[in-house]
């Protein structure tokens, strides 16, 4: 008679669902809203706060040196992913620092608070993806995946905010309405619980495998696609804002969020069933016909058509690109990885800055072939990756593990 009142809250206990909810509304706020409603905002500060696009660009460019050096502060210092005073700090200081945005048109103190929020969404990453990871390790791999779309469902979320108010309400109220949206989120995410600490893993005596002309490659691979990536993440709206009707340009970012929440989950599954390298250079290539299929094909159906091939692609080449690192068992892989990753993003806006004079259609057919010149690094992947050493059931969340 006892069986049922035991064993029913056991299982309650034991469900990964909450954890997952609560990850995914903190990697929402974090990036989704935090690092990446800057994109159909941007637009609007164009033609009613008078930014200029070179300006824009380099807006973006301070976020993503905040990422990096908030990203380097995770590694460096390791108690800051155990930290729950770390993570609800961050969240405060993200959404403080969406809500300062209005208060100045300053462009020095625009790229201060987005250097802060770039930092803080780092810190986000750091713990709630290393909780994440730590608390599901017994779980299958789509499950974190399913959190990481935490992402795209803060992008969908926070981009249908901006196209809501877009044609009721100045660039200001953009800004305030995300920082109330990254409020709820960081409230649904606040008791996430931090990884508690481990101990070293055994290494079990396995011989090391010299992996270094593969993970060269897929160092080369993933930086060049932090650069081509993140041209089509920051501008892709005002891209397809220039040839479409101005609703087109915020409903395509609300379609890439959406098409984002299952991604990293469906690519961890497509990893039972193929190759890592086949994966990646296939997301890489549909990923640089996305990011240029608004710059050569004008209207509404190539622009919603792009905005599911970037969603599909940008998490889905994390995760592989990580996942690989970590099947070559190469020293300290995925953190190397990140290094050049964010190098990449915060090289990106750079490059493509000169042409934003001529609009975006250069930048975004630049950004297109990076990433093509990506694909062909991964190519080089396939030529005698060593496929024994993957571990399919949880390659995905070791190597995100490590990403942080």
């Amino acid at each position: 008679m006892t069986a049922p009142s035991v064993t029913t809250p056991s299982v309650t206990a034991l469900s990964p669902w909450p954890h997952v909810g609560r990850a995914a509304a903190s990697l929402g706020a974090g990036m989704g809203v935090g690092r990446f409603v800057y994109t159909p905002i941007l637009p609007l500060m164009q033609t009613r706060a008078g930014l200029s696009a070179g300006a824009g660009a380099h807006l973006a460019t301070a976020n993503y040196v905040g990422y990096l050096a908030g990203a380097l502060a995770g590694i460096a210092l390791p108690a800051l992913v155990r930290s729950r005073s770390v993570l609800r700090g961050s969240l405060l200081l993200l959404t403080a620092t969406l809500a300062a945005m209005p208060a100045t048109r300053s462009t020095t103190m625009w790229a201060v608070l987005r250097l802060l929020a770039g930092a803080a969404s780092a810190l986000i990453f750091v713990v709630a993806v290393s909780a994440l990871l730590h608390h599901l390790r017994q779980h299958p791999a789509h499950l974190p995946g399913w959190a990481f779309g935490g992402v795209g469902a803060g992008i969908a979320l926070s981009g249908a905010l901006v196209l809501a108010l877009r044609s009721v309400a100045d660039w200001r109220t953009a800004w305030w309405a995300s920082a109330a949206l990254s409020a709820v989120l960081a409230a649904a995410s606040w008791n996430l619980r931090p990884e508690a600490p481990s101990s070293p893993r055994p290494t079990g005596g396995i011989a090391p495998v010299r992996t270094h002309r593969w993970f060269g490659a897929l160092f080369v691979s993933y930086t060049l696609e932090g650069v081509g990536y993140i041209v089509a993440g920051t501008f892709l709206v005002a891209a397809i804002g220039q040839g479409s009707p101005g609703w087109v340009g915020s409903g395509a970012w609300v379609l890439v969020g959406l098409a984002a929440v299952p991604s990293s989950a469906l690519w961890a599954r497509l990893g039972h069933r193929r190759s890592l390298p086949d994966l990646l250079l296939a997301a890489l290539v549909v990923q640089a016909v996305g990011i240029a299929l608004p710059a050569l094909v004008g209207g509404v159906a190539a622009a919603l058509v792009s905005a599911v091939l970037f969603g599909t692609t940008f998490l889905g080449v994390s995760t592989l690109a990580v996942a690989t690192g970590a099947a070559l068992r190469f020293p300290r892989s995925v953190a190397l990885l990140t290094a050049g990753y964010s190098v990449g993003q915060i090289l990106g806006p750079l490059l493509v800055a000169p042409l934003l004079h001529d609009g975006y259609r250069p930048a975004l057919l630049l950004a297109a072939l990076v990433v093509l010149t990506a694909a062909s690094a991964a190519a080089v992947l396939r030529i005698g990756f060593p496929h024994h050493m993957v571990v399919v059931r949880h390659t995905v969340p070791e190597g995100q593990r490590e990403s942080v």
